[in-house]
């Protein structure tokens, strides 16, 4: 099977980049996403080995680096946890209603790409990110999309 491409978005806030680098095996749960097309993406089309695009969405929204899909869509536990801010009690193990998946740091840009760059070339015109009203906090992106993303991160500011 092919690898895929994928951008996921996190409130640096909440979970950074530089969270994940600093993380044992710099691994983590990608969990906490509660919208069903996003859900669907997570749980059936993400594989290990798929590469995603870490876009930080608030402040000066941007691509700041990349990292590795190493575990393939499974149960979201923090769905399942009444204590967790992402709690959802339609969610049961039997049932599980959100997926994860887990991910590992791969590097990050030497320059943050913010979206605003990204509108103005025209390889990425096509990008879901840049579609007027779209929000999703997972999405596909082409491997062009991807390495243009990748180019844009490793030019010097």
């Amino acid at each position: 099977m092919a690898r895929k491409y994928w951008l996921l978005k996190s409130e640096p806030g909440c979970y950074s980049i530089d969270d994940l680098a600093g993380e044992p095996d710099q691994t983590t749960c990608w969990s906490g996403v509660r919208n069903f097309q996003a859900r669907n993406f997570l749980r059936d089309e993400m594989a290990l080995g798929d590469m995603a695009l870490f876009y930080h969405s608030v402040t000066e929204p941007s691509a700041v680096g990349t990292v590795r899909i190493v575990r393939a869509g499974h149960p979201d536990e923090t769905a399942l946890d009444p204590g967790d801010s992402h709690f959802d009690p339609r969610s049961t193990p039997a049932k599980p209603l959100w997926f994860a998946v887990d991910v590992r740091f791969v590097r990050k840009f030497a320059t943050p790409v913010p979206l605003r760059a990204m509108r103005v070339v025209p390889a990425l015109s096509g990008m879901e990110l840049l579609r007027k009203g779209s929000r999703l906090s997972v999405t596909p992106v082409t491997k062009a999309e991807f390495d243009v993303i990748c180019r844009m991160g490793e030019a010097e500011g």
